[in-house]
């Protein structure tokens, strides 16, 4: 007897330029994680500051019970790159959170005695922050477990996404974000302050600068890139100072192949991305300034694919060379540089949370939700009102397993997966859809 299995979307949202943004309430912060290593503050208080690590290989939270499911980030140290091994242009070391598990509970009294189920299982990570969907239904507790040293912890969050919520960020850049946006001690971050003006909203926020990393090497790792940060609804990206180096314009012409390629790449996957002006440099100090095409390239590639306006690094820091370092180059921590970064990303985003309040309702009301079949290793969309539209079948941590094109006229496809739990999602002109499915053979 065939059987067919409706899935409950565990993730649904209208979007119209850029993806409507649905809040997912930040559970942890503040929460005291009782470690291997004692009681720890620091990991959930919101801070990167660099002193306040965690090396505990066991990690537990009481979150509180209600959630049904769990967006749980973490944020590792390292130099303070996103990934050691991306560019060739600078060497960048650091032991990211590599194997482990992430398990929950709903009776565990003190975060480890109880009953606990594997929610997740990750392995051979190299990137230093991450972003994994769990099922929460009926528990209240998490726990990272790790049989292997587990590098320098600096945060672990949980945000409630059992409402659909996608505010969900991945900060890429070079050594301008590694510094600016991670290394260097603020006073707030983009999320904090996106919550001050919005308090429905909190975002989460990957960081994932790489020092001396240019646009043709995020090209050649866009593969990783989407493997280890393409769950997340928008790509906030700083490129462009390595690409721009010395002031010509040489290599402007590949700069825009290479951003449009990214650009392709994030939209394929239902990312948004978000490009930032390139930051000015102290030409008295570096002896070169960013060539005007570039920025025109930025500009023209926002226009042209319809993007949200990011924020002008190039103006802000030209008429405030003072925030520069001694390179004339990178942002200064110690005169605000960092910190005036996260608040340009925050006034340059600031428009797009404003947009959600007002229209998230009437969107949601505007548009056919398709529904996912499945039987056995065949799955189906109804529904769809597009010609075509894309379908990524994923592991349960992630990881992008099948892509599949779809239409309207032709909503099935065949998966080779093996038997198993599965999540697919589905990116439509009118709205994205995620669901939890079981794979039969």
């Amino acid at each position: 007897m065939k059987r067919f299995f409706l899935t409950l979307a565990v993730c649904c949202f209208a979007y119209s330029m850029a993806s409507a943004i649905t809040p997912n309430k930040l559970l942890s912060r503040g929460v005291t994680a009782l470690t291997s290593e004692g009681n720890n503050s620091y990991i959930t208080d919101g801070s990167l500051t660099n002193w306040k690590r965690c090396t505990a290989k066991d990690i537990a939270l009481l979150i509180g019970e209600g959630a049904d499911s769990l967006l749980i980030t973490w944020e590792s140290l390292g130099d303070c790159a996103w990934a050691t091994d991306f560019t060739s242009g600078c060497s960048h070391s650091g032991t990211p959170l590599r194997n482990f598990k992430i398990l929950t509970s709903a009776n565990s009294t003190d975060g480890h005695d109880g009953d606990w189920d594997v929610a997740a299982v990750i392995e051979n990570n190299p990137v230093m922050s991450r972003a994994v969907p769990i099922n929460f239904y009926g528990k209240s507790w998490i726990r990272f477990v790790s049989e292997e040293e587990v590098g320098q912890i600096l945060e672990i969050e949980a945000f409630d996404i059992s409402n659909n919520g996608n505010d969900t960020w991945f900060f890429m850049g070079t050594s301008i974000s590694q510094m600016g946006l991670k290394q260097q001690e603020t006073d707030t971050t983009i999320a904090d302050l996106i919550h001050a003006r919005f308090p429905e909203y909190s975002p989460a926020m990957l960081r994932g600068g790489i020092g001396c990393i240019n646009s043709t090497e995020v090209v050649s790792h866009i593969s990783d890139y989407l493997k280890y940060a393409g769950n997340v609804n928008f790509w906030a990206i700083e490129m462009g100072t390595n690409d721009a180096w010395g002031g010509g314009d040489w290599n402007a012409e590949n700069f825009r192949d290479n951003m449009q390629t990214i650009i392709d790449s994030a939209k394929a996957n239902g990312i948004t991305p978000v490009l930032a002006r390139i930051i000015a440099t102290d030409p008295n100090k570096a002896n070169w300034q960013v060539n005007p095409k570039f920025l025109q390239i930025i500009d023209e590639l926002t226009e042209s694919n319809n993007l949200p306006k990011g924020p002008d690094f190039f103006s802000f820091f030209s008429e405030h060379p003072e925030l520069l370092a001694s390179d004339g180059v990178h942002p200064n921590g110690e005169t605000g540089g960092g910190q005036a970064m996260h608040h340009l990303w925050a006034e340059a985003l600031a428009p797009l949370y404003a947009d959600s309040e007002s229209t998230d309702a009437e969107q949601n009301e505007a548009i056919s939700i398709p529904q996912i079949l499945v039987n056995r290793q065949q799955i189906s969309v109804s529904g769809l009102s597009d010609n075509i539209c894309l379908m990524q079948i994923t592991s349960m941590n992630g990881y992008v397993l099948e892509t599949h094109s779809l239409s309207k006229n032709n909503n099935l496809a065949v998966t080779k997966l093996p038997k198993g739990n599965y999540i697919v999602i589905v990116n439509t002109s009118e709205c994205s859809i995620c669901s939890k499915v079981f794979i039969g053979e």
